[in-house]
Parts: C-alpha cells; structure tokens; sequence
C-alpha cells in the first residue's frame, strides 16, 4: 500500500497524524476526503488498491475486518466506515460543523446522507456488480445500478426540494453535501439521466465550484489512474 502526505489546501501545516486507507475511484473514501477538505485537516494518503485486492492482505485486514475503505487511523483510533469516519471527526474536529445546528435541518441532513449510504451506494458496490455479472450477465451488472440510483434520486429529491438553498439544506455545507457529490459521479457512470433531478443536479454544480470538493475528486488522488 502506498502512502503519501496529503496536503489540505485549507491549511499549511505538512505534519499529519491522520492516516486515511483510501482508494482514489471509491465513492466512501471521497465523502471522507471531502470532510477533512473542509475542517482543513492534514491527512496522510495510504492508498489501498481495492481493484488488486489489497483490501485483502494481511495488513489491511488487522485494521478493516471488513477489508473495505475507508480506515481512517487517529494514533491509537481505527475507525472504519464512512459514516462512522465522518461523524468522529465532527465529535473531535468541531471547527467547521458538518451538521446544522437546528434539529430539524441536521434531521434532514442525516436523512439525505443515509438515503445515499445505505439504500444507494452498497447497491453498486464493486464486489456485489461483480457477483451480479457472474450470476446474470454484464447487461444486468449496468441496469442493477442504475434502477436503485434513480429510485434513491427521486426519493432525494423530494426531500431536498423543500429545505435546499445554495446547497443540500440551506447554505451550509453538510453531511448530505458530502454524500451527494460522489454519488452523483457514480450515477453517470451508469448513465443516469440527472436532468430527472433538478435540485440534486443544481446542488452539486455548485458544489463543484468549491476546492475542497475539486481537491478531493478521484482523478486528483496520489494512485489515480491515468
């Protein structure tokens, strides 16, 4: 696994006691990215070639059971899963809140966040478009995706309709912003038609601006493939 130090373009300190285990195309290590991107958090990129099968050695294994990415390793803390990352860093690093403080609108966020965590993403997780072209064919392993992609969106939609301003909920960045833009990138690699969706389409253009989000994207990344 290579490992490099990670500069944060919101910061100028080049010691970092943060060590990610990122693969550079992997939609759950992006959030992540993405989160210390805007706490202006240094990090040490270790990348974990999951394509390779890197995620099953030895090594990675002690660290990640579950032999996924993201591991995010604090000195003496492992933790792993995106979520689980993002929502440590917001207890430990408070500075630049990733969760609104209105109950309602943090509600919101969690919500939008978890509709792409759970009931998207895992459904276009590598290994599972693999088992999935095995068993019926690579036709399926594009269509499969693509149908849970579009029934997350309409659901996201609708509720990021009514409380979204410049961004996801309001004009604070949040966890649903951090879920959202990976996952658009992924819907269009399975060619998702997002004019279906305008908010979440409007949303992460803007958020596109932002180089937090412009440093963390996968084709930036230390093991990026050319």
């Amino acid at each position: 696994m290579a490992s490099v130090a990670q500069e944060n373009p919101a910061t100028s300190v080049t010691s970092a006691r943060l060590k990610l285990y990122s693969y550079w195309r992997s939609s759950c290590s992006w959030r992540v990215r993405i989160a210390l991107n805007l706490k202006g958090l240094p990090y040490e990129y270790k990348a974990v070639n999951i394509v390779q099968g890197d995620q099953f050695s030895e090594e990675y294994t002690k660290l990640n059971p579950l032999q996924f990415v993201p591991t995010l390793v604090d000195g003496d803390i492992i933790v792993s899963d995106s979520l689980a990352i993002l929502l440590y860093l917001e207890d430990k690093f408070p500075e630049h809140p990733l969760l609104p403080d209105d109950h309602q609108l943090k509600a919101i966020s969690l919500q939008a966040a978890s509709i792409i965590g759970s009931n998207i993403q895992p459904l276009q997780n590598l290994m599972l478009l693999n088992l999935i072209e095995e068993k019926l064919g690579a036709e399926e392993r594009l269509a499969w995706p693509k149908h849970f992609i579009e029934r997350g969106f309409t659901a996201l939609e609708k509720l990021l309709k009514d409380f979204a301003g410049k961004y996801s909920v309001g004009d604070q960045l949040t966890l649903a912003d951090i879920f959202l833009v990976p996952q658009v990138f992924g819907a269009t690699r399975f060619n998702v038609d997002m004019s279906k969706f305008p908010t979440l389409n409007r949303i992460n253009k803007e958020l596109a601006e932002l180089p937090e989000f412009q440093a963390a994207l996968p084709a930036r990344q230390p093991d990026a493939k050319a």
